[in-house]
């Protein structure tokens, strides 16, 4: 299998750009089944030959869009990412995760666990990347998590790794379920008791009461 060549000028950037951005559409619109080649060039006006010299093939493409996917979510979550590690951070996320979805009138979903469904049991590059995706984001909240560990907020026996994936099993099935039933009260309620389960594993060290209230 040959490898795709990364665009060497700006032309070149901005053509793959918008082959990305065009698959990423028909993925929403279509699904990644209905997705098509042809349709992408038909959308952007690119070449086959543009086409597999920046993708290998449409599965190459595919992954691609679900990087694209994983970028666009822990960008838009911006730096309360990078202040995971105190009670205060983990609740300013949680509350702006929410907000997210009340401005987005609960549509969409988890733009990474809305492509599992339709990937994971057929393309296992794809379900390596959404993985791979998903324990990008989750990352940033493990790590926080190992900081308030080591800074004596979380109790001695607390598993950072295990409380940061029970945090990701709510945040998806929250999404999951504010997306069906278009009320954003949903993920508040998976996030009220995400939140629950971390406290109870906060420390009550006297030194530390005064930040777990």
């Amino acid at each position: 299998m040959r490898e795709t060549k990364a665009p060497a000028t700006d032309r070149g950037r901005a053509t793959r750009e918008r082959i990305l951005q065009a698959a990423a559409e028909l993925v929403a619109e279509k699904g990644a089944a209905g997705m098509s080649l042809d349709d992408v060039r038909a959308r952007t006006g690119a070449s086959r030959s543009q086409l597999y010299h920046y993708f290998e093939d449409r599965d190459d493409l595919v992954r691609t869009v679900i990087d694209v996917a994983t970028n666009a979510v822990i960008d838009v979550q911006g730096d309360l990412l990078q202040h995971l590690d105190s009670w205060t951070g983990i609740d300013r996320w949680f509350d702006a995760l929410v907000q997210l979805q009340v401005d987005r009138q609960a549509r969409g979903g988890c733009p990474i666990g809305s492509l599992v469904g339709q990937l994971a049991e057929r393309d296992p590059g794809a379900r390596a990347a959404i993985a791979a995706g998903l324990e990008r984001w989750e990352a940033h909240l493990r790590d926080g998590l190992v900081r308030m560990k080591a800074l004596g907020k979380l109790r001695h026996d607390a598993d950072p790794s295990a409380l940061a994936t029970a945090t990701m099993a709510s945040i998806q099935g929250g999404l999951l379920l504010t997306q069906v039933r278009r009320d954003a009260c949903q993920l508040r309620i998976a996030l009220d008791a995400a939140r629950a389960n971390l406290r109870f594993n906060a420390s009550t060290r006297r030194k530390q009461r005064r930040d777990i209230k």
